[in-house]
């Protein structure tokens, strides 16, 4: 008939759009996987720093490592609300980032309440102790942003997860410059600078987090939405 469809054969599960090109689910389905297995191993990775590090900082009484240890707890939360977005539609994605953001930001704010206690009453920093973790929380980074390489362009859920890890990494040098100089000046203000600054690293990455969903928000409602089923648009 005039109406019958004359292209090549059409898979299952793939339908053409209105240019004719042949569309298929499965180059999707591949990517989610993907996705999801990084994210899998991020979580553990930052999971098991966050109890690491936390043990760790009360142990040395720094700033700069709980501050640190909060941080891989919020990539650790915000890793699983990835999780939750993957497969989902453009909304869900763009609400996984906004939540990320938001709950950096409350991690600044809480790591910065706890650099402004320590500095009114006092701090004894264990240089070695900070040293220690930090290398370790770098190199645990540093093998997470090796994941994330090939997906820091992707979507804004794994945008979101690039712009915090990488934060992380800076913030792990942070912690080691610290303990290096709280062992040469035997005070404990380099230590809660760094902690300080962590903060404002981490703060700064949740508002890039929360511009970057914007972003991706208002190109979402710009585009015209698109009813029906794929299978339904195909040409009789």
């Amino acid at each position: 008939t005039a109406n019958a469809w004359i292209g090549p054969a059409i898979p299952d599960g793939a339908f053409p759009d209105e240019k004719g090109t042949v569309n298929c689910d499965c180059h999707i389905e591949a990517k989610d996987e993907a996705q999801k297995k990084v994210l899998i191993a991020l979580l553990a990775i930052n999971g098991g720093m966050f109890a690491v590090e936390i043990i760790i900082g009360i142990l040395a009484d720094s700033s700069g490592v709980i501050a640190d240890s909060l941080d891989m707890l919020a990539d650790a939360s915000v890793y699983g609300i990835s999780l939750y977005a993957i497969g989902g539609s453009s909304s869900i994605k763009v609400g996984a980032a906004r939540w990320s953001g938001w709950f950096q930001i409350a991690l600044a704010a809480s790591v910065v309440l706890d650099v402004i206690r320590r500095a009114m009453f006092g701090s004894e920093p264990s240089s070695l102790l900070m040293l220690l973790v930090a290398v370790c929380a770098l190199g645990a980074n540093a093998g997470c942003l090796m994941l994330l390489a090939k997906h820091r362009e992707g979507e804004v859920h794994m945008r979101a997860s690039w712009i915090f890890t990488r934060s992380d990494v800076i913030a792990n040098a942070g912690v080691i410059v610290a303990a290096l100089l709280v062992a040469l000046t035997k005070t404990r203000w380099p230590d809660l600078i760094v902690g300080a600054a962590i903060a404002g690293v981490v703060l700064n990455g949740g508002f890039a987090i929360l511009a970057d969903a914007r972003n991706e928000g208002s190109n979402s409602g710009n585009c015209a939405p698109h009813f029906g089923h794929p299978q339904a648009d195909r040409p009789p």
